[in-house]
């Protein structure tokens, strides 16, 4: 039993810091992007298109993504993804144009694609119901650490090599992982026979009877939730992508002191991933959208406060509150498809839900940028837009009804 339950939290490391790169690597972008606009004399409409490039691929792929985890299992997937992403990761620091960084961050999404799938496969192989939404918000606040990190760790660099640098250190850690999860995570897990026994006679049904693409589609938790990641998400990305740039041209921080400021909602975000997860877990296991509403609102609320405040002190306070909210959701959001449909499907209905909520991550970035020029260098207009997307959301969440936990 010892050492099941070790090899299973050595498998939640590895995947967890798969994650963890994978934002890292995204996100280090949103940290760059001001200098990078500098350099080659760049619009915020522009700045916003190599932003959103990155998830023209991702999201083409989340579906394709999917059925691959399905077909060949997480291990070989999660390789994959983690070889074409860190390749791009080196090209990135090489481009010389607009139009050659558009290209690399389209075939960077590509490459990430199916690791999301990939991972929450692995979680329903390796862990019983009653425990995924605590396993999942593990591995989603990597989600919150990845962007924490980004900001310190380009800052750093950029000091050093300029913003080419940031892409090119990131290559080595991308290579050790590819390796280290290519050895070490397996298809059949230790302990399978126990999280089959606690998945009941859903699982049994689940392995017995076959699922077209369509009837994955049309599970109500699937496309429920998905319709409801794409809103809440457009706040997510818009939040995330723009936040640094937000902070040097509508706050005027200068670099250091930007890096360390946008990196504060990201470290509160880890907090509320795990934080979202346990709750869902414990008190609302049997009433999973409750927390989801409760942590949307909370966000919305924080992300008025954080544009409206004059006072620097309270705008890094109401700016951390944000993250911490809107990763809680996201831990939350996510635990709705995991826990609510068959362990034969995750992969699929993974895929589906993700592609509606990096429609957002595609939309929102050039959506901001667009908005910022039309308003002339203000921000407002977009936090007004992103606080009515979470409204949005928030209406659709109540008309979800995802399956009890069985223990």
């Amino acid at each position: 039993m010892r050492f099941k339950l070790d090899r299973r939290l050595f498998i939640l490391v590895l995947i967890f810091t798969g994650y963890l790169f994978c934002y890292i690597d995204r996100m280090v972008m949103s940290t760059t992007i001001p200098y990078i606009g500098q350099e080659f004399s760049l619009s915020k409409t522009s700045m916003g298109l190599i932003m959103s490039a990155f998830f023209v691929g991702y999201t083409a792929f989340q579906i394709p993504g999917g059925i691959f985890v399905d077909r060949y299992g997480p291990r070989k997937t999660m390789s994959f993804a983690i070889g074409i992403w860190t390749i791009c990761t080196g090209f990135t620091g090489l481009v010389s144009s607009l139009t050659q960084m558009l290209v690399t961050r389209v075939i960077f999404g590509i490459g990430e694609a199916s690791y999301p799938a990939a991972s929450m496969k692995s979680i329903a192989l390796w862990f019983e119901p009653s425990r995924r939404a605590t396993a999942t918000s593990v591995i989603l606040s990597s989600n919150a650490l990845g962007p924490a990190l980004a900001p310190l760790l380009a800052v750093a660099i950029m000091a050093h090599w300029g913003w080419r640098g940031t892409f090119y250190v990131l290559v080595v850690p991308g290579v050790i992982l590819a390796v280290l999860i290519a050895t070490f995570v397996t298809e059949k897990p230790l302990g399978a026979k126990d999280v089959a026994q606690a998945d009941g006679g859903q699982a049994k049904s689940s392995d017995d009877t076959p699922y077209t693409f369509w009837q994955v589609l049309k599970e109500p938790a699937v496309w429920k939730s998905t319709i409801m990641f794409f809103f809440y998400n457009i706040a997510g990305w818009g939040f995330k992508t723009w936040l640094p740039t937000y902070l040097v041209n509508a706050r005027h921080m200068d670099m250091q002191t930007m890096g360390m400021v946008a990196s504060l909602p990201f470290f509160a975000g880890i907090g509320g991933y795990l934080f979202g997860g346990w709750l869902t877990d414990g008190l609302f296991k049997n009433h999973r959208t409750m927390p989801v509403l409760i942590f949307q609102v909370a966000t919305a609320l924080f992300l008025y406060l954080t544009y409206t405040v004059e006072s620097m002190g309270l705008l890094v306070v109401y700016q951390t509150l944000t993250g911490f909210f809107l990763t809680a959701a996201l831990a939350t959001v996510w635990a709705l498809p995991v826990s609510s449909v068959p362990k034969k499907i995750t992969g699929r209905a993974i895929g589906i839900f993700n592609t509606g909520g990096q429609l957002a991550g595609l939309v929102a970035p050039t959506l901001i940028g667009y908005l910022v020029d039309l308003s002339h260098g203000n921000f407002n207009t977009s936090f007004i837009v992103m606080i009515a997307c979470i409204a949005v959301s928030s209406v659709i969440t109540l008309t979800i009804k995802p399956q009890a936990c069985e223990e």
